[in-house]
């Protein structure tokens, strides 16, 4: 009888399965993740027993970091529109393979990763997510693996595949620089934290047929992907049938993918993340897992992301919205979210969300024991957009007055992570300390019904020395704002305040 059964017959709890097996207990992703979903019939629900997650040390590393960005920056990022490299699947023939080209001229000369990281260091970022290789197959760094067959979209007589021999690579182009590398050690030395992005499936080559909406598809596809429904619908008339893969081609495609993945923790010093994406189907599953536990060996702190791994991940990543609660999962989450419209470069000012949506969706993820990650992407010269810049260095203002509500914090317990739809708290470690951040101005008087001070402590508002008049009362404490903060333009910060209130300790 296997894990699954176990499971599903009701003879053994997830719970006591994960202590039989040596695993940190309820470490499970939600059954609404929509990636999970994709996965969950083929992927273990309980790990092998010689996996084992990050320690709990990196666990408590990762919920203390509570702020960040993720980075999306690629050929796509030539064109200067969103979507990343996901309008490649829409392209016709003609502007795929000059698409795939781009690499031969690319040179972004305003690309500086020591500006970068000054300005996540400034806006109060305490890790970085960057796109090592995304869907398209273009790698941002100096991998030594070789792409050995791709499609000619414009051969004589219609698409074929073709041999080839390039990395498809950042070195191949006149930059040649490292981008990887350079963010890496830029990062580093100002304590962010480091998280590298890569992409399971590989539209640029042709071993890696016909996984998640690969152009390529093959006579098996239904049965070696499980969505090729989806696929047909993503591609139309631009879907190539091409034979199904030899198991030459199969051994070549996970060679490679694994061999880059070792790059990366094996080139870069420590890293801290690595943030998988997609999935490559229940045939190639059992060796996606060899991978998995290779990668475990090579940094057994890294933390993984659950995308195509299912429970093996150590955290998951709602994307475009914050979870509604914080009881929907045990495992660690940040959430990802892009400030303009999609995760790259965002070339209209207008669709840029605001310093106060980062900070509202901030809180309320911290609130709920998670972490923000705001998406934001570079123009094909390696520079971000002017609004952008702007925004992300506002919140880096209000965390300089409010970070220490925010940062290493950690949620209340049960419901009390919120009162109404404008209050939300955060508590220290030592549950001493209980911060209430009023996302809208609570006008004279701010009026909390969970929250009990300590008898004769002081209640303050971050920002300002002073300590505030309060009251404590069977339905709740009062605090008294001051007259003088009526005026906005006195105020410590906009957009959210903060209460410091001393609590008995538990």
């Amino acid at each position: 009888m296997n894990r699954r059964t176990l499971l599903t017959s009701g003879l053994i709890s997830a719970a006591a399965f994960s202590r039989l097996a040596g695993q940190r207990r309820n470490h499970f992703l939600p059954k609404t993740d929509t990636h999970y979903r994709q996965v969950e019939s083929y992927i273990e629900e309980v790990p092998v027993a010689e996996y084992r997650w990050a320690s709990d040390a990196a666990y408590e590393a990762f919920r203390d970091i509570k702020y960040g960005v993720r980075l999306h920056w690629g050929l796509y990022s030539i064109k200067g529109e969103p979507n990343e490299s996901w309008p490649f699947l829409r392209m016709p023939f003609a502007e795929r393979q000059r698409y795939q080209e781009l690499y031969r001229t690319w040179n972004p000369r305003g690309f500086n990763a020591e500006e970068w990281m000054e300005l996540f260091a400034d806006s109060g970022m305490k890790m970085f997510a960057f796109t090592s290789k995304h869907h398209d197959g273009f790698s941002m760094f100096h991998t030594s693996t070789r792409v050995r067959q791709r499609t000619n979209w414009t051969a004589p007589g219609g698409p074929r595949m073709e041999p080839c021999n390039l990395a498809y690579s950042i070195a191949e182009t006149p930059f040649r620089r490292d981008v990887v590398k350079e963010l890496c050690e830029a990062a580093r030395k100002r304590g962010i934290k480091i998280d590298l992005y890569f992409s399971h499936p590989d539209w640029y080559d042709a071993d890696f047929r016909p996984y998640i909406y690969h152009p390529l598809q093959v006579p098996s596809s239904n049965i070696l992907t499980r969505d090729f429904e989806t696929a047909k619908k993503r591609l139309g008339d631009l879907m190539i049938t091409v034979p199904d893969p030899t198991p030459a081609e199969v051994d070549r495609m996970v060679a490679r993918h694994r061999a880059q993945l070792t790059e990366l923790l094996t080139r870069y010093g420590k890293i801290d993340m690595i943030c998988l994406d997609m999935w490559l189907g229940p045939q190639i599953w059992p060796r996606i897992r060899e991978t998995v536990l290779l990668l475990r060996k090579l940094q057994p702190d890294v933390m993984l992301r659950a995308r195509g791994i299912g429970n093996y991940g150590d955290y998951y990543t709602p994307e475009g919205f914050v979870p509604g609660r914080k009881d929907n999962t045990d495992a660690p989450w940040f959430v990802i979210y892009p400030l303009g419209s999609s995760f790259s470069y965002e070339p209209i000012s207008e669709n840029y969300k605001g310093s106060a949506w980062i900070v509202r969706n901030l809180v309320d993820s911290v609130a709920k024991g998670g972490n923000f990650m705001v998406g934001i992407g570079p123009d094909g010269e390696g520079r971000f957009h002017p609004t952008a810049i702007r925004q992300l260095k506002e919140v880096g203002e209000w965390l300089k007055v409010n970070g220490t509500g925010i940062y290493s914090t950690r949620p209340r317990e049960g419901e009390l992570w919120s009162e109404g739809a404008d209050v939300r708290f955060t508590r220290t470690k030592d549950r001493r300390t209980v911060y209430a951040f009023a996302l809208r101005w609570p006008g004279e008087r701010l009026h909390l019904r969970t929250v009990r001070p300590a008898e004769g402590s002081a209640i303050r508002m971050l920002g300002t020395a002073i300590s505030l008049n309060w009251s404590y009362a069977g339905d709740g404490v009062e605090i008294q704002i001051p007259t003088g903060m009526q005026d906005e333009s006195r105020r410590p910060c906009h957009h959210a305040w903060s209460f410091q209130i001393q609590t008995e300790a538990a």
